[in-house]
């Protein structure tokens, strides 16, 4: 019957012909060349999944996929039998985050001249209004593959990619790709993987967003604007349809920092999404905030290099916070994979890829497990991206994705050889090549008799020269390999050039190389090098030994951080001189008693029970400061690019990483109004904020208080003096955006109130309807008494309240109008002459509006003037005669109640929050220091304990630069002591200004 197994075995082998190649719909250009590709590797220890391994087993693969793995396997004929005795086989990586194959898109810069406004999108189609939400672009449409880039990729030991377009804030779809190279029809695995966002506008060339809280307000918009869409046949948008489409997807987003995790949780809290995010590396700084929010993570290796702090000038630049980054960034897997985080690891970010293996196995010496990293490159990018059914794991049916290595893959000597993908082979290294490393006799111009002396590994050789005799006469040179052909260049002491040798394996057991050597003149000569003995090899070093006199974390990252966050405490304050701004006014002698974050008890010889007890004796105890008009704890204050932008939060940007918030607990400052800018007439809603240093932004907001909002006049509004063309440029354009966007307003609010109606929500008139409604308050920047008389008339005429006016600096002039109406003022005690706006400005300014009855305030809109309010309100002691009480009530009870939130704080109550503060002098003199801060119940500040802290920061810093010079000395590679930019904000403050202000 030998015919009919021949017609059996002719239609198998057909047949895989067919399975093969059936996909393939090209024509073939040329003679048809089909093979069977089927491949047996044996006696291989084959890491099948990060929870099983086999030893001495065979993996078959079968054109793309796996044919078979286990021990024990029968090999069919047919098979090229590879023997792998002694080598690994393991899954390729998979990279969860990546820009293989898709061609790079330059973001759009902002710069300090401002370019004219663009407010609609200039491309063409039924697409959105802003080119920052680009939800129609497909990364299928111009994904091409990158052979470089993939045999780059493949070296490292990837296998799988999922390719992202990084432009905009709504970016599209991506797709997954294995790093095969034959063609696109064949390597694309998913062709939308995903849906990503990020909150970078990208190459948009609209000036909207042109801050972080635009960004947050516009994507949020979208997301209404597309619930919209769905129930209306008004408009046809390609973008929402295309937004709307892609949210059954996965959804991606990159990150900058860790912060942005509690933003992105809040947008998908909001919405009701899962978001996988693309993170920044220093989530170690927030992991238990991080671990609450139930984010997954694509962490970055991008570890920052050793400063450059050999000259003590460059070393004063760099802070506490990025000496004690670059020390436990390489922890931050570690950390992140102890909390429980389900995570993945990105080779994206790093400067070359070459550095993905070194920072791998520093992650892993600072506490990362093996089995942890190898379970972030394989399974979990796998299942975030949603192709476990084809690669992660060697398994039969799924691709034919492998590494073939001479050892585990996370071993320090080890080398990988060959990478697979879906079958198709890459060797990285050859499987059976001699052994080069050792040391060699040999000569060369210039030098004389020499020693070479090549070590290393494959792929990562290195060689020195020394001449013989003469240890001190060392040379470094740079070897590569390329099979037995071998190339070496270096540099002689005194040459002005390099020496070059090409050569090659002159015999089986490579005991002699041979070659070409060209000298920096371009005279050459025979080379030939010699074996002479193998060289010492290097012990390996202790995989348990982990990074020692790593610093502690501390809370929040910077200077003055605390290694635990404060916890409130009960306290019995004895005999204090108390300013109560109440009827009792200030009283002597009196004991203060704070429980559970409130005051319990006011009165003398007041009984301690459990609480400390603080002896209070010569000290004056007042409330917390409270600050109407400040800038500090936020990432960006203005968002310019259009005159009414009431959507944007503060409370979406806060910074509570500022140290301001410490230093202005020195101050006694315990509440602030965090205001947006004065760059539009309508600006962005406020966030009231308590200074609880340490907290996450969450933290920081008072909570239950009315929402307040930004609204400004005068120079900067118009806008006529800068380089923008924005409307309005004229004083009269502004009246008229108040008038028409409460024209808006009312009908936006008419036509809501109509059952039935499918209204667009807006966000920018939701909140112009709250001021309508009394729910949400004005706090209006304000100079000229001519456009202050205008805001009120349109208030009046529109139906609008204004609740205060900040700044208001002219408000002695028309102070009596203000009372009528029931308006604040917050005033500067004795600015003047920075700007023509202020020519008229008086110190009797407050005296005078408080005397004629207006709730009158002093602010600071400044971080540093915010440090001592006290002080400001002093002066009006001296401009206008009022008591010192009464000038006290204008820094704590009088913004309190302007924010109307005086049941709560600005006097010393019971029942009131317990945020005081204990001064050793009365807090008018110009000598009084606050020496403890209370917020809640909680001490924040104290005078002794931040000498202390001092020392401990000296301290760490010289530790920190010690353990640099170190890495310096030990030849890390380095980078120049430059220091982050820290912008102090101000009302002026633009987003494409604020990194040219840097205060180190």
């Amino acid at each position: 019957h030998w015919h009919i197994l021949f017609f059996k075995t002719f239609i198998f082998f057909l047949c895989s012909l067919i399975q093969v190649k059936a996909q393939q719909t090209y024509p073939v250009d040329g003679s048809h060349d089909i093979r069977p590709e089927r491949y047996a590797f044996t006696n291989a220890t084959i890491v099948v999944s990060p929870s099983s391994t086999i030893e001495n087993g065979s993996l078959l693969i079968r054109g793309q996929t796996i044919e078979a793995v286990g021990k024990g396997i029968s090999i069919p004929k047919g098979y090229v039998v590879i023997d792998l005795k002694g080598k690994y086989i393991t899954p390729s990586f998979i990279d969860a985050f990546s820009e293989y194959g898709i061609e790079e898109i330059k973001s759009s810069s902002g710069s300090f001249i401002r370019a004219p406004q663009v407010v609609l999108s200039t491309k063409k189609g039924a697409y959105n209004w802003n080119e920052a939400i680009r939800p129609e672009i497909q990364a299928q449409n111009i994904f091409a593959i990158d052979v470089k880039k993939a045999e780059e990729l493949k070296k490292l030991g990837f296998g799988t990619v999922h390719s992202v377009i990084r432009d905009g804030i709504a970016r599209g779809t991506s797709l997954v790709t294995s790093l095969a190279t034959r063609n696109e029809n064949e390597s694309v695995m998913l062709p939308e993987a995903g849906a990503q966002y990020s909150f970078s506008k990208g190459s948009s060339g609209n000036s909207y967003p042109n801050s972080l809280m635009g960004s947050i307000a516009l994507l949020r918009q979208t997301y209404y604007d597309s619930e919209w869409y769905k129930n209306q046949s008004k408009e046809y948008n390609i973008s929402l349809k295309e937004f709307n489409r892609t949210q059954d997807f996965p959804q991606f987003f990159e990150i900058s920092d860790v912060l942005d995790v509690f933003r992105v949780n809040s947008i998908a809290k909001e919405f009701g999404k899962n978001f996988i995010l693309k993170s920044a590396g220093n989530e170690y700084q927030r992991l238990n905030e991080v671990k609450a929010t139930g984010s997954k993570l694509i962490v970055p290796l991008n570890f920052p290099k050793t400063y450059d702090v050999e000259d003590p000038t460059f070393a004063r630049n760099i802070s506490l916070s990025q000496l004690k980054h670059w020390e436990m960034a390489p922890s931050n897997l570690a950390l992140i994979a102890k909390a429980g985080i389900q995570f993945s690891i990105t080779a994206h970010g790093l400067e070359k890829t070459s550095d993905f293996w070194p920072n791998i196995r520093k992650a892993i010496d600072h506490g990362l497990s093996e089995n942890d990293a190898f379970i972030a490159l394989t399974t979990t990018p796998a299942e975030f991206l949603g192709i476990s059914k084809q690669v992660g794991t060697l398994e039969k049916g799924k691709f034919a994705n492998f590494i073939i290595s001479s050892s585990s893959v996370f071993s320090d000597d080890n080398t990988i050889y060959e990478n697979w993908t879906q079958g198709q082979r890459f060797i990285a290294n050859a499987l059976e090549q001699h052994d080069i490393r050792g040391e060699y006799a040999t000569q060369f111009e210039g030098i004389g008799n020499a020693n070479l002396i090549i070590s290393g590994k494959p792929g990562s050789y290195e060689a020195n020269i020394s001449k013989v005799g003469a240890d001190s006469v060392k040379t470094k040179g740079k070897l590569t390999r390329n099979g037995d052909l071998i190339t070496l260049s270096f540099n002689s002491k005194g040459s002005t050039g390099s020496t070059r040798i090409s050569a090659y394996i002159s015999d089986k057991k490579a005991t002699t190389l041979k070659g070409q050597l060209v000298n920096p003149d371009e005279t050459s000569s025979i080379w030939t090098a010699t074996f002479v003995k193998t060289i010492p090899e290097i012990s390996k070093k202790d995989t348990t030994k982990k990074e020692s006199s790593i610093g502690q974390l501390i809370y929040p990252f910077v200077s003055f951080g605390n290694v635990e966050i404060p916890k409130a405490e009960s306290v019995l304050f004895k005999n204090a001189t108390v300013w109560t701004n109440e009827d009792a006014g200030i009283t002597k002698e009196t004991d203060v008693l704070i429980e559970n974050g409130k005051i319990k008890a006011i009165g003398k010889n007041l009984s301690a029970g459990s609480a400390k007890v603080v002896d209070a004796t010569g000290k004056h105890i007042t409330p917390g400061i409270i600050d109407e008009h400040s800038h500090i704890a936020l990432q960006g204050v203005n968002e310019g690019a259009q005159a009414v932008t009431s959507e944007v939060r503060m409370g979406d940007v806060l910074n509570s990483e500022d140290v301001n918030i410490y230093r202005q607990l020195a101050g006694g400052v315990t509440t602030s109004q965090l205001l947006h800018g004065s760059a539009n007439p309508i600006g962005g809603q406020s966030q009231l904020i308590k200074l609880r240093w340490g907290q996450i932004p969450d933290g920081l907001r008072f909570g239950n208080n009315d929402g307040f909002i930004k609204f400004a006049l005068g120079e900067n509004v118009k806008q006529s003096n800068w380089a923008g063309s924005r409307f309005p440029q004229t004083r009269m354009g502004v009246e008229q955006v108040f008038v028409d966007a409460f024209t808006r307003a009312r009908e936006y609010k008419k036509a809501k109130s109509v059952k039935g109606n499918n209204v667009r929500r807006d966000l920018e008139l939701d909140a112009l309807v709250e001021i309508l409604d009394e729910e949400r308050h004005i706090t209006c920047h304000s100079y000229v008494q001519s456009e202050i008389n205008m805001l009120m008339h349109v208030a009046d005429s529109m139906g609008f309240k204004i609740n205060t006016f900040t700044h208001i600096l002219e408000g002695y002039k028309l102070a009596d109008k203000m009372a009528e109406r029931g308006i604040a003022g917050s005033t500067f005690a004795d600015w003047w002459a920075y700007k023509i706006e202020v020519a008229d400005a008086i110190p009797y300014n407050a005296y005078l509006m408080y005397s004629q009855g207006v709730l009158t305030a002093i602010n600071s809109d400044d971080a540093e003037m915010a440090r001592r309010l006290n002080q400001e309100a002093a002066k009006i002691v001296k401009y206008g005669g009022v008591s010192e009480e009464e000038a006290f009530k204008m820094v704590s009870l009088n913004p309190a109640k302007m924010l109307h939130i005086e049941d709560r704080v600005g006097s010393i109550k019971v029942g009131k929050d317990a945020d005081l503060v204990v001064w050793n002098h009365s807090p008018l003199s110009i000598y009084a220091k606050a020496e403890k801060t209370y917020v809640d119940g909680i001490k924040y500040w104290d005078i002794d304990l931040d000498m202390l802290k001092q020392t401990e920061i000296e301290a760490e810093r010289a530790r920190l630069i010690q353990k640099s010079l170190s890495s310096k000395g030990k030849g890390n590679v380095t980078q120049r002591a430059l220091a982050n930019p820290v912008v102090l904000y101000n009302c002026e403050t633009m987003e494409e200004e604020a990194n040219q202000y840097v205060v180190h």
